[in-house]
């Protein structure tokens, strides 16, 4: 009798400390399909994470191994989305990107859409990029990098963007410096002057700080200048052309209406060509015969502003869902939005679901039905896919939570209750 009540004690205790035991993952995503293709996966694996990194992609680990684990059966798990062309520099100003009324929050349109990671093209400049970064980037949830304006005082409307004066390399270049990491290129936009420029004190600017040139091409035409100097004269290979479907810089061959001699000759150059969609950037009569050409895009983003958010563009999973009725593949699409801008910025930690990697991770509901997608100029392509996002991971914690995947039934909850453990779940507060 005694040595059974000895081995029940001992029973209990073991299984008390096993209770009581440290797991092994702080979240886990189990059973979703994975698209992950830097590493070249696309199939049905579990995600776990520890300490802010990717810990394990592998099949059936165990739910028991981690102190949260969520189902994502029937769901598609990705790396982050990195959105690489946005304005969000909001402030007090009028009719003005930086600082004023056209750029918008981040984590309100970001998280939402799955998207982790945002690259500023060019709202600030050196002038006043340390504000931005006071009160922006250090403040979001969103991990925001920038693209330095080559204007001093950054985007703005009127004569701003026009004051050559006030484009300056080596400025700029400094500025860049101070910040490798958070500054990851740098901007020139809607220059009308005829000549080169910004473009050359760009590319003077990134030669110093090792980083790539970003151009908006707008008022090219009635300047004259030919997006063919600009890409075999101006620009190195690693620099990117944005707003490449606009139609109105250039881009297409007015015979054939695929990509003109221009960005035929800069693709083999090795210049990068990023989607830029915005709110009058990118029509279909200029995607559409492009890429049934061949020219697909490297990075896919949204232009976000005031006047793309509400209109044709609306957020990054509807522009991605725009390209999926266009034909693209779901993985491709997954690569132009992940893998492909992580390396055209150099932060190859990102874009990836690598063992180590910052654990950023977007759970993804590939939806079916008759859906619509519009562009500015009010073409409409109707498709039967749109991308939605159920969960958004920043560095090992839950940011955005559509359908309470992390959470438990209401009735099994103990009176004080207070929420997921801070470990893994960072969906409210700052």
């Amino acid at each position: 009798m005694r040595s059974t009540a000895v081995l029940a004690v001992v029973g209990l205790l073991v299984a008390s400390l096993a209770a009581q035991a440290p797991t092994e993952y702080d979240f886990l995503i189990k059973g979703g399909r994975v698209i992950d293709p830097r590493n070249a996966i696309d199939g049905v694996r579990d995600v776990a994470i520890k300490d802010g990194r990717i810990a394990a992609v592998a099949a059936n680990i165990a739910a028991s191994r981690a102190m949260k684990a969520v189902d994502a059966r029937g769901l598609v798990v990705t790396p982050g989305l990195i959105d690489l062309h946005v304005h969000v520099f909001p402030g007090e100003k009028l009719r003005d990107y930086a600082g004023g009324d056209w750029s918008v929050f981040p984590d309100g349109f970001t998280l939402r859409s799955c998207v982790t990671t945002v690259n500023d093209a060019g709202t600030s400049g050196w002038r006043n990029f340390p504000e931005f970064k006071r009160r922006i980037i250090d403040q979001s949830k969103t991990r925001v990098t920038a693209f330095l304006n080559i204007v001093g005082h950054g985007m703005g409307s009127g004569a701003i963007e026009q004051n050559a004066d006030d484009m300056d390399g080596a400025m700029t270049a400094n500025m860049a410096l101070q910040h490798k990491g958070v500054v990851v290129g740098i901007k020139s936009a809607h220059y009308n002057g005829t000549d080169w420029k910004p473009y050359e004190q760009a590319v003077i600017a990134g030669t110093k700080a090792g980083i790539p040139v970003m151009i908006d091409f707008g008022g090219n035409v009635k300047a004259g200048r030919t997006l063919m100097d600009l890409f075999m004269t101006h620009l190195r290979p690693g620099d990117i052309f944005t707003h490449m479907y606009g139609g109105v810089r250039g881009e297409q061959d007015q015979t054939t209406k695929g990509p003109s001699a221009a960005m035929v000759a800069g693709r083999k150059k090795g210049i990068i060509f990023d989607v830029g969609h915005g709110g009058a950037s990118f029509r279909y009569s200029a995607a559409i015969p492009m890429m049934k050409a061949g020219f697909l895009p490297d990075s896919i983003s949204t232009d976000l502003h005031t006047s793309s958010m509400n209109s044709a563009m609306k957020d990054m999973l509807n522009l991605m869902s725009k390209f999926l009725a266009m034909g693209v593949s779901l993985p491709e699409v997954i690569r132009q939005s992940t893998w492909n801008p992580a390396r055209q910025v150099a932060l190859e930690s990102l874009g990836h679901l690598s063992v180590g990697a910052s654990a950023d991770v977007a759970v993804l509901r590939v939806e079916k039905g008759r859906f619509g997608y519009a562009d500015p100029v009010g073409g409409r392509l109707d498709g039967t896919q749109r991308l939605s996002c159920e969960l958004t991971v920043r560095d090992g914690k839950v940011v955005y939570d559509l359908n309470g995947m992390i959470a438990d039934p209401w009735n099994t909850l103990p009176a004080n209750a207070r929420g997921g453990d801070p470990k893994w779940d960072r969906t409210r507060g700052h």
